[in-house]
């Protein structure tokens, strides 16, 4: 695969010339699915552009359970917080192959320096992050499980062909890693959903077919 940064969100407006300089810098790098692709705590120099696949951004408690802060697939980049030159703050793995364009950080820096508009971006995602965990906290604080794992799947669906549809193929345990209860409630709760016509799964992919009830 050739490295393609011209759909990038990320890099949008920049002239042919600037892309390719980047690009020449660029290392193209792949993952199977499943694959750690940062550790939290380590520290590495390079900023990710997502070209294929998708990736799980997490952090581990003390007892070795997981918190989703994110999930990211193609057009998005993680690793820009790497510009404060500190520890990476969360660890990221790929939930099926994926294939990155990896830049340096100081050809990172260079770019926002010369293109302040990508900086105003940069700063919005991270921003858009931040909103992000406040909403979750918020979420894991005032909602009961019900609650958070309906919000969950709506906060995940997209419209496909006149359909809501997660495409994540979450398995049971990462669904309930993300909303901090059990693989049983979280099982429970998708039998009852199917049950009632709510949902139903196709090829281990969620479709939503109606407005998910209020209450468990």
């Amino acid at each position: 695969m050739q490295i393609n940064l011209k759909n990038i969100p990320l890099f949008a407006g920049l002239p042919d010339s600037d892309l390719q300089a980047i690009v020449r810098k660029a290392v193209l790098k792949s993952y199977e699915k499943n694959a750690i692709v940062v550790t939290e705590g380590e520290f590495t120099k390079s900023l990710y552009v997502i070209l294929s696949g998708r990736i799980k951004v997490y952090l581990d408690d003390e007892n070795g359970k997981e918190l989703v802060l994110d999930s990211k697939g193609p057009g998005e980049y993680f690793g820009e917080m790497v510009l404060d030159e500190g520890p990476r703050s969360a660890s990221v793995v790929t939930t099926e192959p994926s294939t990155f364009a990896v830049i340096a950080t100081a050809v990172f820096k260079d770019l926002l320096v010369k293109h302040p508009e990508i900086a105003l971006i940069v700063i919005k995602n991270l921003i858009r992050m931040a909103r992000g965990l406040d909403e979750n906290v918020r979420s894991l604080a005032m909602l009961d499980v019900y609650g958070r794992v309906s919000r969950m799947l709506l906060d995940l669906a997209v419209e496909q062909k006149g359909m809501l549809v997660i495409p994540e193929k979450l398995t049971q345990r990462e669904m309930a890693n993300r909303v901090g209860t059990s693989r049983e409630v979280i099982n429970r709760i998708l039998r009852d959903l199917t049950a009632g016509g709510y949902i139903r799964v196709e090829d281990k992919t969620i479709i939503i077919n109606k407005p998910l009830p209020p209450r468990g």
